[in-house]
């Protein structure tokens, strides 16, 4: 169940317009597979930052929702041509990439290296490690959380003497909409 409130006060064309929030609340399945309505999950980012004493900018937060409306890893010159459409202005490189790095240094986001590509975070409210399956037929990518990967990592990187700062696990092959389409 949701609940809804009147958060703030939103200004479009010298109009004071009540906006709707989520209220957000952390996940308590342990086997959920991240299939959260992405106002819940932007909702829930405001409250992590804000209990984090973390500013989520209005820029901030709209990169995040893009990247929860894309529903596949998005490049930052896809999330600049978006900001276009939706603001009609433009918004420069640095701009953007100053606000990815915030939102994975607050583990809202995670970058597919291989695609140099960025996702949000399924559960930022849980600290675990990035589990992504990608399919190299659609683009799309799925987050997984796996306590034993996360487990036998630590216990490997502790037999060398290393301590992993970023720990992200890409798997490419095709999902199962793609091999059910034939395209496989």
């Amino acid at each position: 169940m949701q609940r809804y409130n009147v958060a703030y006060l939103e200004r479009k064309k010298g109009k004071a317009m009540a906006v709707m929030s989520i209220q957000p609340r952390p996940c308590t399945d342990p086997k959920c597979r991240g299939q959260h309505a992405p106002a819940e999950r932007v909702a829930l980012a405001a409250s992590l930052c804000d209990a984090r004493g973390a500013q989520l900018t209005k820029l901030r937060r709209q990169i995040l929702e893009l990247l929860w409306e894309s529903g596949r890893p998005t490049g930052a010159y896809e999330l600049i041509e978006a900001l276009k459409l939706r603001d009609s202005r433009p918004v420069g490189p640095p701009t953007v990439y100053r606000a990815l790095e915030f939102l994975m240094l607050q583990g809202l986001v995670s970058k597919i290296e291989s695609r140099n590509a960025y996702v949000p975070c399924a559960h930022p409210e849980r600290g675990h490690d990035c589990l992504f399956f990608i399919c190299r037929t659609c683009g799309t990518a799925v987050e997984l959380e796996d306590r034993r990967l996360e487990r036998l990592i630590a216990e490997h990187a502790a037999l060398i003497g290393f301590r992993p700062t970023r720990r992200v696990i890409e798997v490419e092959g095709t999902c199962a909409r793609c091999i059910a389409a034939g395209a496989a």
